[in-house]
């Protein structure tokens, strides 16, 4: 294969279905890639498989294998997927039970475990708190290495349609294929450092086709309602063109590339990957059509060794609570609204470890913005970071109490509570985890 077709499925668990289907209809793809998981978003699915054992995967695992599965299959398309979250083995299970409804039998799915480290994690030091991840006791949730290609392309090698994982480096859901097709050695550095720019510039989908991009009057994007996904044209030296298909929105710049390029990254000539420390600081891109963009310069030296390590754990309750002011001295009524609930929440409440009361429009992101009373309405947002349920519970009480309690006109009041679920890191040894995959095939009897 001289060129590998791969494309950009998700950029995030929320990300749009849409421009995903067309990829798998049009794209021509030897590969459409899902990444799907953020830092607490493995931690959340490790907390709902604690509650049913049978999730804990992407919520839109089924509806987007529904969508993309019969164009994949007829076109020749494989499927690789971080959407197994904290438990591939299941989101393997349910993608061959909608394989097996749409009559795709004989579909090959395989599951990659290993990312799990929770039984690991206790002596590890974490970054954020300098204590063993063992001090958290009953609050510690989860635990998950970002691991790097090797379960990947062990299940593509084994003839893998859909490959499964949960908390793999983002890069690497698409430096597998690559791998895989091209056989490239694990110690060639530099070409392993071109498939992890590949991947970098096409894991965030739609932000690389002038999503995220979009700034109007200053960078504008036509057609962003009908934004399409980028897809990327790779050699077998790991130089690639980046684009889109024909007659979708959004745009694919040297500019969009650029942003994306730099999204993330803390050194462009050290980008620490489990399989390669990838290096962009001499990249060169170049437009060399309209939506078309040459990627090459790329190169990368030896992994460092080390896994980085994702841990959540619970960290107490976070209430809320809002209610809007509109018209003449509205700023005004809606700072003395901040100013009452803290008084009376510094009355009844100990268990408040962190509160912020803002007025959304004036100061909720530039706190030093004293705001004018021109302003026709603002929102006003308390929050709170609190020990206990109840106390997270008083903060949208005490919000809902300024209707009669509070300046005069306020409205629209909405209140909520949820747990926290805080993220800390840390390194480990890559020697300490080891990747395994199950494959099973998609048949006419039940699972």
């Amino acid at each position: 294969m001289s060129i590998l077709r791969l494309g950009a499925g998700a950029g995030f668990q929320g990300d749009r279905i849409a421009p995903a289907v067309d990829l798998a209809e049009r794209g021509k793809l030897h590969y459409l890639i899902f990444e799907c998981l953020g830092e607490r978003t493995i931690a959340l699915a490790q907390q709902a498989r604690s509650i049913d054992p049978t999730k804990g995967y992407d919520p839109l695992l089924e509806r987007r294998m529904r969508a993309v599965l019969p164009a994949c299959v007829r076109n020749g398309t494989r499927i690789v997927t971080n959407m197994g979250a904290a438990n591939p083995h299941a989101a393997a299970e349910e993608t061959r039970a909608v394989a097996r409804e749409l009559g795709l039998t004989g579909l090959k799915v395989a599951a990659v475990m290993g990312d799990d480290v929770l039984d690991q994690i206790g002596e590890f030091v974490l970054d954020e708190t300098g204590n063993r991840a063992s001090a958290l006791g009953d609050r510690l949730v989860s635990a998950n290495a970002y691991i790097g290609i090797d379960g990947l392309v062990a299940a593509l090698d084994a003839g893998a349609d859909v490959v499964i994982c949960g908390r793999a480096s983002d890069p690497s859901l698409f430096l597998a294929p690559l791998v895989h097709e091209f056989g490239w050695a694990r110690d060639d550095w530099p070409r392993l450092g071109r498939g992890i720019l590949v991947g970098h510039l096409l894991e965030c989908a739609a932000q690389i086709t002038g999503g995220y991009f979009a700034d109007p009057g200053f960078k504008d994007v036509p057609d962003l309602a009908n934004i399409g996904h980028p897809l990327a044209e790779v050699d077998s030296d790991g130089n690639a063109v980046i684009t889109k298909l024909e007659g979708t929105g959004g745009r694919v710049s040297r500019a969009t590339c650029i942003e994306q390029m730099l999204y993330e990254i803390h050194d462009p000539a050290r980008y620490l990957q489990p399989d390669v420390i990838a290096d962009f600081s001499m990249v060169n891109l170049k437009e060399i059509g309209p939506d078309r963009v040459a990627v090459t310069g790329g190169t990368g030296t030896k992994a460092t060794g080390l896994l980085k390590v994702s841990v959540g754990h619970r960290d107490g309750w976070f209430g809320e609570g809002q209610i809007s002011y509109a018209g003449a001295n509205c700023v005004a009524r809606g700072k003395l609204a901040i100013s009452l609930v803290r008084e009376r929440l510094a009355q009844t409440s100990s268990s408040i470890m962190e509160q912020r009361g803002e007025l959304i429009g004036v100061n909720s992101v530039w706190p030093s913005n004293t705001g004018k009373d021109q302003i026709p309405e603002v929102r006003m947002r308390y929050a709170a970071h609190c020990r206990d349920v109840l106390s997270a519970q008083s903060i949208g009480e005490e919000v809902e109490g300024l209707y009669l309690a509070g300046p005069a006109g306020g409205g629209g009041v909405t209140k909520g509570v949820r747990e926290v679920l805080a993220i800390a890191s840390t390194l480990m040894p890559t020697a300490k985890v080891a990747t395994t995959f199950e494959m099973k095939e998609a048949t006419h009897e039940a699972a």
